[in-house]
């Protein structure tokens, strides 16, 4: 048996780093089991859903690394889910109802005053030809719904009926259909809710674990029903933590709160977005990996904790840094030719400069110094300004190597007794403007002599 997930996401927003974190829970976990991985959008919600908000998943996806074994669309599949709804039809666990939703409103608050809890009371299944046709006759289309097997012969009496499932991220795990509402499947305009197009398709594409957030898992009962009412053996499932915002808030594709596309436009790397939203909130240690491969030998679902994961982007730009700090040039060149930084001394230039940045674009601000000169003049007092131009009349002549810099604040510190910060700080900001940065020692190089002499104040 071929290892078979899915991430299926509704494409009415761009995803979010929450739900990059279920995309690559399943990847990896395709990945260490050689299985595969499909891509399906859950588009049955055709006022919302947009193949604009698809297309983009589809590219955050691949920016991360993940690259779907096929992709489907529910709403190319109508007629599979129309046939599953007349078997369940002809099975007498799908039934009508006519209730408007005021109506059901005005049940529930009745239940809750007499200590019920605020389930569905199946009183559908007590209306007569006689009710029924009326309602028709007042234009009225009924919403479907699917009958919980929780009762032993009288549907009217529900009684505890439990559920139980080995959850790969949370152990052993029981719902009680008894507590829940029979799931609506059909609305009355004939389109389809989430429920049944998920099982159906899971069962249509070989599914074989569902991995996804901890909001599920009430559903999951459901659908345990709903595979085995429809002939088929359920998947093996697992709930991960789902991810807040520092201040506990949940995430959202409607409000683009930390989406993939803002957090790539902010030059994020993927590979610290991937490392955040996999680690945090697991017993392993957050750290930045350099691909998916070796994340994926970090992976293990049931380190995950039961409890939500608060996700700070504040350390999204530690591992950013990290990986920056060490990134091979090979892995850097091509990025660096499109913002301009190319020739003999680029690989240098990356280098020297990649231990001081925060995102790879900081490099074009480097770039430029070593290229134009400091970006603006440093103010220097007398005694300084007096100091340079006698450190600037000790430059050592051409050729130039690694050793330069050394040789010529030796000469520096012999000429004037300068030592330590008062040398350094005074050089540092003539030559780039800035007061922290690479190494002086390899950057001096790659200005050259005359580069270098053009900055003397």
């Amino acid at each position: 048996m071929t290892v078979t997930v899915r991430f299926a996401p509704s494409p009415t927003g761009r995803i979010h780093i929450g739900n990059a974190r279920t995309a690559l829970f399943n990847w990896l976990f395709a990945v260490n089991n050689k299985g595969r991985f499909i891509q399906r959008f859950d588009d049955t919600d055709i006022a919302r859903s947009k193949q604009e908000f698809a297309d983009s998943i589809l590219y955050d996806l691949h920016w991360l690394g993940v690259f779907p074994d096929v992709t489907e669309y529910q709403s190319r599949r109508v007629e599979i889910y129309d046939a599953a709804v007349e078997r369940l039809k002809a099975a007498r666990v799908l039934y009508a109802c006519y209730e408007t939703p005021e109506e059901l409103d005005l049940r529930r608050k009745v239940r809750r005053t007499r200590g019920q809890p605020p389930v569905y009371g199946r009183e559908a299944l007590t209306l007569t030809p006689e009710q029924v046709a009326e309602y028709e006759s007042d234009g009225r289309r009924p919403h479907w719904r699917f009958l919980l097997p929780n009762f032993t012969s009288d549907p009217l009496q529900p009684e505890r009926t439990e559920v139980h499932w080995n959850d790969l991220v949370r152990g052993e795990e029981t719902v009680d259909l008894a507590s829940l509402s029979d799931p609506v499947l059909l609305r009355e305009d004939g389109t389809y809710l989430y429920t049944l197009p998920s099982v159906v398709d899971d069962i249509e594409m070989g599914v074989t674990h569902v991995i996804r957030g901890d909001d599920h898992v009430t559903n999951t009962g459901v659908q345990i029903a709903l595979f085995q009412a429809l002939g088929a053996e359920p998947p093996v499932f697992g709930h991960h933590n789902l991810l807040t915002t520092v201040s506990g808030e949940g995430l959202s594709k409607r409000t683009g709160a930390l989406s993939i596309e803002s957090l790539r436009g902010d030059g994020i790397e993927p590979m610290a977005v991937a490392s955040l939203a996999v680690l945090v909130g697991t017993s392993e240690n957050v750290t930045a990996a350099h691909d998916l491969s070796e994340l994926a030998r970090h992976f293990d679902p049931a380190a995950t904790s039961k409890s939500a994961a608060k996700f700070d982007p504040d350390e999204l730009f530690v591992l950013n840094r990290t990986l920056m700090h060490h990134m091979p040039f090979e892995e850097a060149r091509d990025r660096l030719i499109v913002l301009g930084i190319s020739g003999d001394k680029a690989e240098s230039f990356w280098l020297a400069v990649r231990g001081n940045l925060d995102r790879l674009s900081d490099a074009v601000a480097w770039w430029r110094i070593l290229s134009d000169g400091p970006q603006e003049a440093a103010e220097f007092s007398g005694e300084d300004r007096d100091f340079l131009h006698q450190a600037f009349d000790l430059l050592p002549e051409e050729p130039w190597n690694g050793t330069v810099w050394k040789d010529w604040t030796g000469k520096i510190r012999e000429a004037t007794g300068r030592k330590g910060k008062p040398l350094f700080m005074p050089l540092r900001l003539a030559l780039t403007g800035r007061s922290s940065g690479p190494e002086l020692a390899d950057l001096l190089p790659l200005m050259g002599r005359e580069g270098t002499l053009a900055r003397r104040p």
